[in-house]
């Protein structure tokens, strides 16, 4: 995994979303440049579809809620039936090592969010990988903020 280093990260609140509100719809746009390594997160109450890009190796979360507990939800694309099953691998693998430097800069980028509602840092996160591929599409929890805030 790559260090997070906070002067690489710019973020941007879109229309409708700032600090603290809203909580839900409450979602989150990550994407880089592979040049530079910076990261450029978009919060907002729909996700930043014009920073995206044909590579489709951005991080989209969001703020979801089961009866009274909130989770956070984060959607990765593997391949989408676009790529073959080596190189969905390699995405696979690369999403993989890359996803925590990713929840580290979200957790970071929306500190004063968090710390206007400090029980977030509680609430489980579930990563959804994306793929036409079985051995790839999956849902994992991958514990809570509280292990990514740096």
């Amino acid at each position: 995994m790559s260090n997070f280093i906070p002067e690489k990260l710019s973020v941007n609140y879109r229309p409708g979303a700032d600090v603290t509100k809203p909580v839900i719809p409450r979602r989150y746009t990550l994407t880089h440049s592979d040049l530079t390594g910076d990261l450029f997160l978009d919060i907002g109450i729909d996700y930043a579809w014009d920073k995206i890009n044909s590579m489709r190796d951005e991080v989209l979360g969001e703020w979801k809620q089961s009866g009274n507990s909130l989770y956070y939800c984060v959607y990765v694309s593997i391949d989408q039936g676009q790529y073959t099953q080596n190189i969905s691998a390699k995405r696979n693998e690369i999403f993989r090592r890359e996803l925590p430097l990713a929840l580290t800069a979200i957790r970071y980028g929306d500190r004063l969010f968090f710390n206007a509602y400090p029980h977030l840092d509680q609430a489980p996160i579930f990563i959804n990988f994306m793929s036409s591929y079985p051995q790839f599409a999956k849902r994992e929890n991958w514990g809570t903020f509280q292990n990514f805030n740096s």
